[in-house]
């Protein structure tokens, strides 16, 4: 056990109400909206509640999706620390079979292929993975209502990682490699009953696109609008990948310097100057991602490997700097933030 995770256990006691407290109210707010639409000619643009009868809100799409997740996780591991009752009321009534048909009718025609590509994709099936594993009677209804939807994307997946020559490398939505490791639980779970089919190609295309990179340009990080880190995200995909003793030497090659702590881009926590700014507002994101991505690669190392303390200090020093921003702020903030406050806390 290491010092983080003496650590995160108060970090959950302490925060998780208040988390599930924000989620509740963010699934249920269908305005402010942002959502990118295909314009074709006689289609009306309908209201974020027709267009998506379950996951109209928290302000976009993947955001929502994130904070459904963010309350089935409270409540299958944190029951004692949360409004139980009310969390199964609201899930029970967003995702039913009727709704969720309505989200995948939408995501059905050609012009939607891209949409959402490949963050909201793999949000939806981190939640998919999240109730179908849960040996609960609510979760089994939950995920059977998300199967179909769930296939919606799964197909997407199996259809545009073929064509995919180049990886998308920055630090926002269309992230590959974030993608990839979101969606490579569901994967596994799929390949465990019968379709290695994703888990297959997540594998095949995470070497194609990442397995060869060296000296990673870490020093440039972060961009302006970042919420999520390139160089961690793809580390931490690739440490899924392979046995600890080979991570370590990929690691070696992808960053080296990380015992001394360099670049130390990766190792100062970001600022944020606005969080009134939807851009400026990911940083904090990144934050909590930093630290989710630096405890997830420490632990995929050797126990003895002299990068982990580095490591642990990272993962502290990023959690510090963004959790307390995580509810009580600016909605740009609020929107989204909780779900990488639950990631970072499990």
């Amino acid at each position: 056990m290491t010092e983080w995770d003496f650590e995160r256990d108060p970090l959950v006691k302490s925060n998780a109400g208040t988390l599930a407290r924000t989620a509740l109210a963010n699934v249920v707010r269908e305005y402010p909206h942002h959502e990118s639409h295909w314009q074709l000619d006689g289609v009306p643009i309908l209201s974020p509640r027709l267009s998506h009868p379950c996951f109209y809100g928290s302000f976009d799409w993947h955001s929502c999706v994130e904070m459904f997740w963010v309350l089935v996780r409270l409540l299958r591991h944190h029951a004692e620390l949360v409004p139980a009752e009310e969390i199964r009321d609201v899930l029970g009534e967003h995702l039913t079979v009727e709704a969720l048909a309505g989200e995948a009718a939408y995501f059905a025609p050609e012009e939607h292929r891209t949409t959402q590509r490949p963050y909201g994709w793999s949000a939806l099936l981190e939640l998919t993975f999240e109730t179908v594993t849960w040996v609960d009677p609510d979760a089994a209804r939950w995920s059977a209502g998300l199967q179909e939807l769930s296939s919606v994307f799964v197909n997407r997946y199996l259809d545009w990682l073929p064509r995919a020559g180049y990886p998308i490398r920055y630090g926002v939505h269309d992230n590959g490699a974030f993608g990839l490791s979101r969606a490579l639980p569901y994967a596994g779970y799929l390949a465990d009953h019968g379709d290695p089919r994703l888990r297959g190609l997540i594998t095949e295309t995470a070497w194609r696109w990442f397995g060869s990179d060296r000296d990673y340009p870490a020093s440039w990080e972060p961009s302006g609008a970042d919420f999520l880190s390139p160089a961690l995200a793809e580390a931490e995909l690739m440490s899924r990948l392979m046995p600890a003793a080979e991570f370590a030497g990929w690691l070696d090659g992808f960053l080296p310097g990380i015992a001394e702590r360099k670049p130390a881009t990766l190792f100062t926590p970001v600022l944020e100057t606005d969080t009134s700014d939807g851009q400026l507002a990911h940083l904090h994101g990144l934050n909590l991602h930093r630290a989710w991505c630096w405890h997830r690669i420490a632990d995929a190392l050797p126990g003895d490997d002299d990068r982990i303390p580095a490591m642990l200090e990272a993962t502290h020093a990023h959690t510090h700097a963004s959790l307390a921003q995580t509810t009580g702020g600016a909605y740009m903030v609020e929107h989204f933030l909780a779900y990488y406050a639950l990631l970072l806390l499990g």
